[in-house]
């Protein structure tokens, strides 16, 4: 793929998120209206392959967002960027059918590598920084994986859209950046 028309993602961890992992929670269903909206906001700036890091929280919802951008606009392909084979081993089971079936639908599928170690997560983030020039971040300004892998895509200059995790005040209910 073209590393100019590549958006790649990042973005908390449920236990990161204020609902946690329920996802019926209003703020979390905002969240996902605000990661279509950015997916499409992409879209419109000439982005056609999107790559997403595959863990629990925001990396699904955001698959789920491109997947579906998928259906509705031409040219769009989706990645899924795994850091080691055992990445969803330790899930719950739900979650781990819900990683199986995002990955079986994704166009591509890259492996980082195959065993798990204490640098496979930020390999993975900067595999896919490095083949981007545009990243899109649920991020809340909490130190972490979201708030290195932000750092190292401003470091390599790349585009950047950030949607806010809990909805502003006064933001109307369709959830808006």
């Amino acid at each position: 793929m073209e590393r100019e028309t590549t958006c790649c993602f990042t973005g908390h961890r449920p236990e990161k998120l204020p609902w946690g992992t329920d996802e019926s929670d209003p703020r979390c269903r905002a969240l996902k209206r605000k990661l279509a909206a950015a997916v499409l906001e992409a879209y419109d700036r000439g982005m056609r392959h999107f790559i997403c890091g595959m863990a629990r929280g925001c990396d699904l919802y955001f698959c789920e967002a491109a997947l579906a951008l998928r259906e509705v606009r031409p040219g769009v392909t989706v990645e899924a960027a795994i850091p080691c084979e055992s990445q969803p081993d330790r899930w719950p089971e739900g979650e781990r059918l819900r990683y199986r079936r995002l990955v079986d639908q994704c166009d591509f599928e890259t492996m980082v590598q195959h065993h798990y170690d204490r640098w496979c997560m930020q390999r993975r983030n900067r595999y896919m920084v490095d083949r981007s020039s545009m990243i899109v971040a649920a991020f809340d300004g909490s130190p972490g994986g979201t708030m290195q892998t932000l750092a190292y895509a401003l470091k390599k200059g790349l585009d950047t859209l950030i949607v806010d995790i809990e909805p502003s005040a006064g933001a109307d209910e369709r959830g808006e950046i």
